[in-house]
């Protein structure tokens, strides 16, 4: 019914409904409350209202019974819609851990998209129907913001960290994909579309890459930039140990522990001393203006592909 109104996008993704059934809620609680207190107060001016021999109003008993009942409604119905609110957001922010993780770079004016095996896609997003998509974004520049109206996602895409949200699509087809972030003169051309496809088709269509993963590019990155002259297991190690490492808690010398994710590893990448790891010396390089967003995030696929 709802996907004939111009003004209501599809339903495609499989957390549509629970945040188009909190939408709902929200609006028909706001409606039913503006209505009753409109009724009330309309009907309060004319049941009390200034008559002949009648001028000052009648002194009102306070009731408790009242007092609680006005009250606790209220206070039980924010409570059900937080609870409900609240168990979206966590479903929308904690990706499956067999999500297809798919990397984005926002720039002016583009997306730029990279899948596992390689192949590369500007401003267009090809998935697989019935399987977990994890978006990890980055932006180049400015501020942009991933929308996908028929998925009732949206994510901002912030330079210098990275950024992720998933979904499933559920049905096949074509859909708009947005920046809804101010982003400059052309923001309203940054757009694109996302193209959910049978998982057959789609594997067939991955295959007919043959562009490189971004693990092995991220190899010969680590390769042509010398790395294991310091992050090698063996006597040359000055660096900490990258094998295994991802996932897991790092502690600085600062004393704070931090955790060896996506984020940690860029921030080592360009700015290395500002977190540095306790029992090493600060004598990493910056590869500040070096490399680019998609350069960092194929070092990183291939950083984390050495944890099993």
């Amino acid at each position: 019914m709802w996907s004939d109104l111009p003004l209501f996008p599809d339903r495609a993704s499989s957390v549509a409904g629970d945040v188009d059934a909190l939408f709902f809620a929200l609006i028909g609680m706001s409606l039913f409350f503006a209505t009753l207190i409109f009724f009330l107060i309309f009907f309060f001016s004319i049941r009390y209202r200034r008559r002949p021999g009648r001028g000052h109003a009648d002194h009102v008993h306070n009731s408790i019974a009242l007092e609680v009942l006005w009250t606790g409604i209220p206070v039980c119905i924010t409570i059900t819609l937080f609870v409900f609110g609240a168990m979206v957001f966590m479903r929308l922010r904690q990706p499956p851990p067999d999500a297809l993780s798919i990397y984005v770079v926002g720039k002016q004016w583009m997306w730029k998209v990279q899948h596992p095996s390689g192949r590369r896609e500007i401003d267009e997003l090809h998935v697989p129907v019935g399987r977990p998509v994890k978006l990890v974004m980055a932006s180049q520049d400015v501020i942009h913001d991933v929308f996908i109206p028929a998925f009732r996602i949206k994510q901002d895409v912030v330079p210098g960290r990275y950024t992720a949200l998933w979904f499933e699509a559920t049905k096949k087809g074509e859909y708009h994909l947005f920046c809804s972030q101010y982003c400059g003169t052309q923001h309203s051309g940054m757009i694109g579309k996302v193209i959910a496809m049978e998982p057959r088709d789609f594997e067939a269509w991955l295959a007919g890459s043959t562009e490189e993963s971004p693990v092995k590019a991220g190899e010969k990155l680590f390769s042509r930039f010398d790395c294991t002259s310091c992050h090698a297991a063996d006597a040359r190690q000055r660096g900490p140990k990258l094998d295994g490492a991802y996932g897991h808690p790092v502690r600085l010398q600062t004393g704070q522990t931090v955790t060896f994710d996506d984020n940690y590893i860029r921030e080592s990448i360009l700015n290395p001393m500002a977190q540095i790891t306790e029992g090493y010396r600060p004598i990493m390089p910056t590869f500040q203006g070096q490399l680019s967003e998609e350069q960092i995030m194929e070092l990183i696929a291939y950083i984390k592909s050495l944890t099993p």
